[in-house]
């Protein structure tokens, strides 16, 4: 067992994405400001699945640490929703089919509501597996957030903090109701297998649409620049390979990974939003 605890906080914050940047925050091009954009299409519906599978078990938890755990990442979800609803807002404002795309991954989640709640549990550990590595990708690679606009970064730093905070939330409910048993395992592994076969499914066509509609579809040196990003050097996706494949050890537990470290920036993060406020009042 691990014996590493993390308490999620709730931090209400508020980015205020400057209106007219959503495709060109990063200065790595289109093809990279979409790699990040269409992965923000998927949260608002993602993150109310996860507030609701975990509330299904929320009468039977009685450990009060992780009850107190449990409504903080609710909270933090509950955040993170908004602010990427807004995001997304941003995105549609541009002209991305952003209202389509989601729709659609609202009807398969509908679908996934239509399991037994084990299973919409283990749907959550796996996806919150997911984001733990993808924000530890962004944490452990500060050149990926250089030079961008300043409150894309932001928002993108703040989400991969709180999913590393919370990373073994939802983990420890399913243990907690489910077991550590060979059962429990087959159904967190298959899980997962079939989480990630159905949402790289999505993502991959969402982003390819994303970039077309940005009129970087022909752009080749874009899509060299995204490939290297992701599967060449740096290679980021490539490189969390081992952390994701961790997921099927037997014994896993997500702080496996312990990369507390990184949520010593926090509080210079919250100071940086609040100085966007801060502009936005003088500038009004």
């Amino acid at each position: 067992m691990m014996t590493i605890q993390v308490d999620p906080v709730r931090r209400n914050l508020k980015f205020g994405l400057p209106a007219g940047k959503a495709l060109s925050w990063n200065p790595g091009g289109l093809h990279v400001s979409q790699f990040y954009n269409t992965l923000s299409i998927f949260f608002p519906a993602g993150e109310r699945f996860f507030i609701q599978s975990v509330r299904n078990y929320a009468k039977e938890i009685t450990d009060p640490k992780l009850k107190e755990q449990i409504s903080a990442f609710i909270g933090q979800e509950g955040f993170h929703t908004r602010e990427h609803e807004e995001y997304n807002d941003a995105l549609q404002a541009e002209g991305m089919p952003v209202e389509a795309l989601d729709a659609l991954v609202v009807r398969l989640l509908e679908l996934v509501k239509k399991a037994p709640r084990s299973v919409q549990l283990a749907a959550t550990v796996a996806l919150e597996h997911l984001t733990a590595v993808l924000g530890d990708m962004v944490l452990r690679n500060p050149e990926l957030l250089e030079g961008v606009d300043p409150h894309y970064s932001a928002i993108w730093r703040w989400h991969a903090i709180e999913e590393t905070e919370h990373k073994a939330v939802c983990f420890d409910a399913f243990e907690q109701m489910l077991g550590r048993g060979i059962k429990a395992y087959g159904l967190r592994a298959g899980a997962f297998l079939l989480v990630n076969a159905l949402f790289w499914s999505l993502y991959v066509p969402f982003y390819t649409i994303m970039v077309a509609k940005g009129g970087g579809l022909l752009n080749l040196n874009g899509w060299r620049k995204v490939v290297n990003l992701t599967l060449g050097r740096p290679g980021v996706l490539r490189r969390s390979i081992p952390d994701w494949l961790d997921f099927f050890r037997p014994g896993f537990h997500p702080w496996m990974h312990d990369n507390r470290e990184f949520l010593n920036q926090t509080e210079a993060l919250i100071e940086e939003v609040a100085a966007f406020r801060v502009n936005r009042l003088k500038a009004a």
